[in-house]
Order: C-alpha cells, then structure tokens, then sequence
C-alpha cells in the first residue's frame, strides 16, 4: 500500500486552546492537592500518599511547564520531546503509585480497588508505548527522515 503522507496536525489555534486547557488543569490539581486541605481532606486517599505526592507534583509542574512552552512554540520536534518527557514522568508516577497503592476504598465501593489497579496498568502500558513512539519520532525528526525514507518538513 502506498504511503498515503503525513497526518495533519490541528490548527496552531486549536493546538493552543488544548495547550491552555492542559495549563489549567495541571495548576487546578496543583492547587487542590497542595492547597489547604489538600490530598489530605480526599477521603479515599491514605497517609501514604504523602510517599507519592512528590512525585505526582512533578509530573504536574512539568506538565504544566511543557505546556506553556508548546504555547509559544510547539514545532513537531519540540512536541516529541515535551510528550517523550512528560511520558517518561508519567511512567515513574504510575509505577509508584503502584507500589504504594496510597487509596482505601470500603464498604460497597470496596470493587474501586481493582478500577483503579487496571487503570494503573493501562497508565503504565500506555506510558511506556508512548515512550518508544515518542523516542522513534525524536530520532526520525533529528535524522530528517521518515521510515519510507522521504525527508521529514521542518514547518509546523
């Protein structure tokens, strides 16, 4: 089957409405968790969240702070590397939150904790796919060349 070309990319105003959306988000969680209460007023979060609040506020700044850069610039490479690290971020947040499992779920809502168990594993599978994608089309942008061999346009 012939290539049929590159995929398009959203406009530059759609892409920046969904850069400011993830702004947003990334500060209101920021905010709730570290504002006063904080995590600690969520009643389904244990004590042991606070060995996976670090953590969770890096992923969060970064995320913000990606996001605010793709704001202003956003040309495929940049993206590639932003989503590469914040996947990268993401995989080392999932996989402690794993390991901790800082949540009490009781009573009838006891079934969360298996929910949240193979959200977690789609998180971690999801992030770990999107670093090999991301890593491949770093390393395609900075040889300018795509798997069929045609150079890649630098335009945005």
């Amino acid at each position: 089957m012939p290539p049929t070309g590159a995929a398009r990319r959203p406009s530059a105003a759609a892409r920046r409405v969904g850069y400011l959306v993830g702004i947003v988000i990334s500060a209101a969680l920021l905010f709730i968790l570290n504002g006063q209460p904080g995590w600690q007023a969520l009643p389904f979060l244990t004590s042991d969240t606070s060995q996976v609040i670090g953590l969770v506020n890096l992923s969060l700044a970064v995320s913000l702070a990606v996001n605010v850069v793709y704001l202003f610039s956003d040309p495929p490479w940049v993206k590639s590397l932003g989503d590469l690290i914040t996947a990268g971020i993401g995989l080392a947040v999932a996989i402690r939150v794993w390991q901790v499992f800082p949540f009490a779920f009781h009573g009838s809502a006891a079934w969360w904790s298996t929910a949240v168990r193979i959200l977690l594993v789609l998180v971690i599978v999801g992030s770990a796919i999107s670093i090999v994608v991301q890593a491949v089309s770093l390393a395609r942008r900075a040889t300018h060349h795509t798997p069929h061999g045609r150079r890649l346009s630098t335009r945005t």
